[in-house]
């Protein structure tokens, strides 16, 4: 690892680090790796999910969702983050994801179940457009309705000042689980601009479900170059072995899997793991190689 980050940093590659060089990495390197800016993005925490039309405690791994709330309370009492960030899933009526929805839209020739036998959390194939592409569809009951009771954020769950909602699943042919981008990735939300503009570094991400949407909002979180910590003890989720592979997927990107007791010390810069410094370091070389 360290000579890897030395070759990052080593430009000219004549093995030393001179003064331009080391003003480059103080600049864009050890000054972020030790004064983060932080944001704590919690992923939809909303009644549905709690105790509403899909509610976690009936998926296979039995887990609560109201747990995650204590928990990222603590946190937004203890810590001072640049920014807070909440998502909701946020669907039309219409919404593909919905089983009872599946008759309205045309299934693809490959799917081989029909519209008459599909259940809930089959996955099809449908054929949105009618041009012949193919979308995978996981099958959810009706939920998060804009509007509705059931996307509303818990009534318990602490909303900080000048916290910024980002609204995700919007479009009626198109499911979005991260708080980033569509599944398909081809529209995003406004969460990267937002970022963007405060020079957020840092992002630990927590909510409902672990293995679905906090997922892959910490997957894209690693993708577009954040630091990125999964707090472990503010998120539940639906299937034990898809949560233990978001963990495992997580760590291997060299990103991390944190206690909500530990984020304090991260938040600060006094506890920098070497992974995330590692990571930094990586994100810096793709963009020295774009020029």
């Amino acid at each position: 690892m360290l000579d890897n980050i030395f070759t990052i940093f080593d430009t000219n590659k004549d093995h030393v680090i001179d003064k331009e060089e080391f003003r480059y990495c103080w600049q864009t390197w050890i000054k972020q790796v030790v004064r983060p800016v932080t944001a704590l993005v919690v992923v939809d925490v909303q009644n549905d999910f709690i105790s509403g039309s899909l509610a976690i405690s009936s998926c296979p791994a039995g887990q609560h969702g109201e747990e995650v709330i204590p928990p990222i309370n603590r946190l937004l009492e203890e810590n001072r983050f640049d920014m807070v960030v909440y998502s909701l899933d946020w669907h039309p009526a219409n919404h593909v994801s919905f089983i009872d929805n599946v008759h309205e839209r045309l299934i693809h020739e490959s799917c081989k179940i029909t519209s008459d036998d599909a259940e809930v959390y089959d996955t099809v194939i449908f054929d949105v457009h009618g041009d012949g592409t193919p979308m995978e569809q996981k099958l959810w009951p009706r939920h998060c309705v804009q509007n509705t009771w059931g996307a509303e954020l818990h009534e318990d769950l602490k909303i900080a000042e000048d916290a910024v909602l980002v609204y995700k699943g919007t479009d009626p042919d198109t499911d979005s689980y991260s708080a980033f981008w569509d599944n398909n990735k081809k529209s995003h939300t406004s969460l990267n601009e937002e970022l963007q503009k405060r020079n957020v570094t840092d992002l630990f991400i927590c909510g409902i479900a672990y293995d679905v949407c906090v997922a892959a909002t910490t997957r894209h979180a690693i993708e577009e170059g954040y630091r990125t910590m999964l707090v472990d003890d503010a998120a539940r989720g639906v299937c034990d072995k898809d949560i233990q592979a978001t963990k495992d997927h997580t760590i291997a990107n060299n990103g991390l899997i944190v206690h909500s007791t530990q984020v304090k010390s991260l938040a600060t810069g006094r506890d920098r793991p070497p992974v995330l410094a590692y990571r930094l370091a990586l994100e810096l070389s793709k963009k020295m190689k774009k020029k």
